[in-house]
């Protein structure tokens, strides 16, 4: 998870131990889009909400349901804490 003062990104990368190859399986953003249209702003809590739900979905979509958050260094509060929220709440488990 990456945020910006402008964005927020969030992306599922294969890291696995032994067969892992470090490619990325899923991503999505305020930029992305389908949630672009959707979105006054891509700097609030709405928006990263939205990127929390559409990255669970399609983690639910390539049969991911367990991942690791990364949060990058950002405090777990506000968009950040979204994010995370929103996913668990689309099915995956951190």
């Amino acid at each position: 998870m990456y945020r910006s003062n402008n964005h927020i990104y969030a992306q599922v990368i294969d890291d696995s131990k032994y067969e892992g190859k470090g490619h990325t399986l899923c991503a999505c953003s305020t930029l992305t889009p389908a949630i672009r249209e959707s979105l006054e702003s891509g700097a609030n809590i709405d928006a990263a909400a939205r990127v929390g739900e559409v990255i669970a979905t399609k983690c639910k979509e390539k049969g991911i349901s367990t991942v690791v958050f990364d949060k990058g260094g950002f405090l777990y509060h506000g968009r950040v804490k979204a994010v995370a929220e929103a996913a668990r709440e689309g099915g995956l488990v951190f």
